[in-house]
């Protein structure tokens, strides 16, 4: 049986959005660390897995797989696995909260963006911490408000999709950078509700931690 590879980084949001739906689907994968701080991510035996220098990248079906969402849309689509809501808006929706995080949010927060940020500001860690609270948590002010009042259990309805996948992850970044999610009511009550799944648990950066 040929293996299938997550090249991962325990701390990284887009890689905690596809541990998430392989959890879901039950799929065994073994997690190979690519140390982001250590530059692991450019060095040339990774760059060919994935041009861009960015994790993750999921071995699986005999491809290399590259961009979080993409990722979790081809298993959605490969495993029939109901991250999407058939009806074309609903799927709309879904995707407009996904994007909104993992496109809005994600982008002027990860390590790359923030790393240049020190360098501008000569290490200042209360600039970097400053800069990540200022667009974590006017993007999830906005998600908060584009939820309106039509969430379920989850960001559509009562079973988890990608949005979540997007959101819970965002969610551990805001309290790691200082943010208190009571600020963000609805998303946190889907928070702790997908806490309780133990696709999600198992799919925590604690879990992945190297030791």
């Amino acid at each position: 049986m040929i293996q299938i590879v997550l090249h991962d980084y325990w701390r990284s949001s887009a890689s905690y959005r596809v541990r998430i739906a392989l959890h879901m689907l039950g799929i065994d994968f073994r997690s190979e660390q690519v140390d982001l701080l250590a530059k692991a991510h450019k060095a040339p035996d990774y760059l060919e897995k994935n041009p861009q220098g960015l994790v993750p990248t999921l071995a699986i079906d005999g491809h290399l797989l590259t961009q979080s969402v993409a990722i979790i849309e081809y298993l959605d689509e490969t495993r029939s696995a109901g991250f999407l809501p058939r009806d074309p808006l609903e799927r709309q929706r879904v995707r407009a909260l996904a994007y909104a995080i993992a496109m809005d949010i994600h982008p002027v927060c990860n390590t790359g963006v923030v790393a240049h940020v020190l360098e501008l500001t000569h290490g200042d860690d209360a600039v970097r911490s400053a800069w990540m609270q200022k667009f974590i948590g006017a993007g999830l002010d906005a998600v908060e408000v584009m939820l309106a009042d039509t969430a379920g259990t989850f960001c559509h309805g009562d079973t988890p999709g990608l949005a979540d996948f997007c959101l819970v992850p965002q969610l551990y970044n805001a309290t790691r950078w200082g943010l208190d999610t009571a600020r963000f009511p609805k998303l946190a009550r889907i928070g702790a509700a997908s806490a309780e799944l133990a696709p999600f648990a198992a799919a925590h950066p604690d879990r992945y931690r190297p030791q």
